[in-house]
């Protein structure tokens, strides 16, 4: 088979470190996902949509044929890690948390995780972004430690 493919779409999230609410201007925050909709395309892995609200990121991307996803997160937080402190000044305590969430999402599934995005404000006037997290973890049967998830 001389052609390659690939049709892999994963659903990033990612806080601020210890959740600071670096991002509660809701401009800023715009700003932020579409700077890293933009980050993401130019590492190969086009954004279907960004959101989230003041103190993490949810990124539904189409992972690219040549990209580690691990790669792909560092760039993603490395590049706006300095963005960011280029907005809020470079004396500003911003940071992303260490870890990330990583998750399949299945071709019939991208028009739910898309809204569910995109209702991210809305999703979080009634729970926290560590019960988003655990619900996640939980859906996908990914065991965690609580000492190591948060930071």
């Amino acid at each position: 088979m001389p052609q390659s493919l690939s049709e892999v779409y994963v659903h990033l999230v990612f806080s601020t470190k210890e959740r600071f609410p670096f991002f509660s201007n809701p401009g800023l925050r715009d700003e932020l996902h579409a700077y890293l909709g933009g980050v993401s395309k130019q590492l190969g892995c086009p954004t279907l949509v960004v959101g989230g609200v003041a103190d993490h990121v949810h990124l539904l991307a189409r992972l690219g044929r040549d990209v580690r996803q691990s790669d792909w997160v560092k760039e993603l937080k490395r590049v706006s890690n300095q963005w960011v402190k280029s907005r809020l000044g470079a004396d500003s305590k911003f940071a992303w948390q260490a870890g990330y969430g990583a998750f399949s999402v299945s071709q019939s599934m991208i028009g739910e995780t898309t809204e569910y995005i995109r209702k991210q404000e809305e999703h979080h006037r009634q729970t926290t972004f560590q019960d988003e997290y655990r619900a996640l973890l939980r859906r996908y049967q990914i065991e965690w430690d609580e000492r190591y998830v948060w930071d």
